[in-house]
């Protein structure tokens, strides 16, 4: 397993979620289910991808499909 804190598009998509957070906990109250859940939910799955690939086995699996090896 790859150590996902090492990279620096975790801890930008770390910061990325803690901000969003912030801001939508300004958001009006009938926006809890609406706007404010789907962009809490996008934010924090940012990260977990990251997670996700560096926990992946193969290096194929790891690297950005766009990428070339």
């Amino acid at each position: 397993m790859r150590d996902h804190t090492k990279l620096r598009a975790f801890e930008l998509a770390d910061k990325v979620a803690v901000l969003v957070y912030q801001v939508t906990a300004r958001f009006p109250r009938e926006e809890l289910y609406g706007l404010t859940s789907q962009m809490r939910r996008a934010a924090v799955s940012i990260p977990s991808n990251i997670v996700e690939g560096c926990a992946r086995d193969s290096q194929a699996d790891y690297q950005c499909p766009h990428r070339p090896v």
